[in-house]
């Protein structure tokens, strides 16, 4: 290991799905982070196996925006192979946006900042006539986003596109992560996933957040936030451990 990495000698917890954490593990491993992965979350089909989001998409000439609110809706929405060249698609962040542009998709709104509280800043107001938005979420998804379009003017239609569910966690993982120096959530649900399954104490000293929203969520089952993501990205949460610990040797 290279010891003028910026993480060398510092092993962090990555709690991301296992089909999703690579991204993550890779750009950490390269900036000589020793990276304990702890897959707390796993991302299913939706409870009707898409039945909902399927007849949803069938009417999608319907609606003047389809709003998506992750990459796993992203993905789940363009892979059904609906044309969704008559409507204009929002993506939360760019995760969701590269998601999208996979399948050939170009999203016509992105706000800057990756919440929803960003997307609802830049959504546009209805047509005088009203108009109508496809709402593809996770179950579970918080209710604001919807909430607030409808108080906008809208008529929203929102669609379970998936689920994200807690699989069972390996001991041995759990006992080298209690141990690491930092661990990362990426998600709220990354955040319960993995205090349902090793409890508060288990948890790293240095505790990093992709944005407010996994925040929150720390914060509500009682853990101490040490780092949250200027950028509510991967690379923002990559760059965010990098200056914490470089501030530490300086």
């Amino acid at each position: 290991m290279d010891a003028a990495a910026p993480l060398a000698g510092r092993t962090v917890v990555v709690t991301r799905a296992t089909d999703q954490a690579s991204t993550l593990v890779d750009a950490l491993t390269r900036l000589g982070a020793d990276v304990v992965a702890v897959p707390v979350i796993a991302i299913v089909d939706a409870s009707d196996e898409g039945a909902a989001l399927a007849a949803a998409l069938r009417r999608v000439a319907e609606f003047d925006w389809v709003v998506v609110t992750s990459a796993n809706g992203g993905d789940r929405l363009v892979g059904s192979g609906v044309d969704l060249s008559a409507v204009q698609v929002a993506a939360i962040g760019p995760g969701t946006a590269d998601a999208l542009a996979r399948h050939g998709v170009e999203a016509a709104l992105m706000p800057e900042r990756f919440v929803a509280e960003g997307l609802l800043a830049a959504f546009p107001a209805p047509p005088a006539n009203g108009g109508r938005v496809l709402l593809a979420q996770a179950a579970g998804a918080r209710p604001v986003l919807r909430e607030e379009l409808v108080a906008a003017g809208w008529d929203v239609e929102a669609v379970e596109a998936y689920r994200t569910v807690h699989p069972s966690i390996d001991a041995e993982q759990l006992a080298q992560a209690t141990g690491a120096d930092a661990i990362t959530f990426t998600s709220a649900s990354t955040v319960r996933g993995y205090v349902e399954a090793a409890g508060v104490e288990a948890v790293p000293p240095v505790v990093a957040s992709i944005g407010p929203v996994t925040s929150e969520a720390a914060r509500t089952v009682g853990l101490t936030v040490t780092i949250e993501a200027e950028e509510h990205t991967i690379p923002g949460l990559v760059s965010a451990l990098v200056g914490w610990f470089g501030s530490l040797r300086r």
